[in-house]
């Protein structure tokens, strides 16, 4: 008998990946259902360490089939919804903006329900989402975001994420859902989907190929260590107040060219080229539609009301990264 039956939605992607086994560690008295669709992000690879875990379940599936979400809820007894799944490239959504509507509004609208009607009149039980700073817009050269920021969505993925969020907020103020709400800025770290910015970067620089730099390169964002996510998501959850939202950032702001020239000067230390340096691979390449100059955020809240603060500092981090990229072999044109 299990203490709780945690239903984890996109498990298998880069967050989730990295999420699941941490908490199916830490909390064995926890069943976990990793609830997965499989798309082209998600990677069972990336969670065999869990295989043999007596906690652990997986159930191939999607969160826009209706009568599937109250299966999974009906047969495992689910007591709580920590909800990853998303669809979540910028890029992807600007040339299939349907995708993201379907899945990141349409499906967090069928789990939420899915919740309301069985769990919805008990405080025990909670429904942790997951969302991002892209909400929020974009930034000048000061300030930073915080819970109280209006959102100001640019691209379709944003604008979906940030539908998810206000519904999650109308089931907590119509409903009484036990429902909490981070947004996150860029998470970077081992199983990353090799379509991100830093695995892009480290995949052609190994492949001794061009490595594409939007714009003038100077796009901002605040980097935050995937595992520093995770610790946040597990406090939230545990100690987060009914119906607040918390922010949660790295305290680590980059341009994308600083990004790009620190994982190059790694890689001639831990990987040398035959000649050259890999920053010669750096190629300039036209700017995206509805690119956000800025993110920042003011994880001031999480700091105050909760006691967590990022642990992993950027070198060491992405360090890693490159550590994990290298026993992946992510540049092999066979994978």
């Amino acid at each position: 008998m299990f203490a709780k039956n945690v239903l984890i939605t996109g498990g298998a992607g880069f967050i989730g990946s990295n999420f699941v086994p941490y908490f199916c560690t830490k909390y064995p008295d926890y069943r976990i259902i990793n609830l997965d669709k499989l798309t082209y992000a998600g990677n069972l690879n990336n969670l065999s360490e869990c295989d043999a875990m007596p906690n652990y379940v997986f159930v191939h599936g999607d969160i826009c089939d209706t009568s599937f979400v109250v299966k999974i809820f009906d047969e495992y007894d689910i007591t709580d919804v920590i909800h990853f799944a998303a669809e979540s490239h910028v890029d992807n959504s600007i040339a299939n903006p349907r995708a993201f509507v379907e899945t990141n509004v349409l499906g967090t609208f069928m789990l939420l329900d899915a919740f309301r009607k069985k769990l919805g009149d008990s405080s025990r039980n909670r429904f942790h989402h997951i969302s991002t700073d892209e909400v929020y817009g974009t930034l000048g050269t000061n300030g930073y975001f915080t819970e109280k920021s209006a959102y100001a969505p640019n691209s379709p993925y944003s604008a979906s994420k940030a539908g998810s969020d206000m519904l999650v907020r109308s089931y907590f103020h119509t409903y009484g859902l036990n429902t909490v709400t981070s947004n996150c800025s860029n998470n970077y770290g081992p199983k990353q989907h090799s379509e991100k910015l830093i695995p892009t970067i480290i995949r052609h620089a190994l492949a001794e190929k061009p490595i594409p730099i939007y714009g003038d390169g100077k796009n901002i964002r605040d980097w935050l260590y995937v595992l520093d996510h995770c610790r946040a998501v597990d406090l939230i959850f545990h100690q987060g107040r009914i119906g607040e939202t918390y922010n949660i950032g790295g305290h680590t702001e980059k341009t994308n060219l600083q990004v790009a020239f620190k994982i190059c000067d790694l890689l001639d230390k831990t990987r040398p080229r035959k000649s050259g340096h890999y920053r010669e691979l750096i190629s300039f390449v036209p700017d995206r539609p509805g690119h956000d100059r800025r993110y920042s955020i003011d994880f001031t809240k999480l700091e105050t009301d909760l006691g967590w603060t990022a642990q992993e500092s950027f070198s060491h981090g992405i360090r890693q990264t490159i550590l994990w990229c290298l026993s992946a072999n992510i540049w092999d044109p066979k994978k």
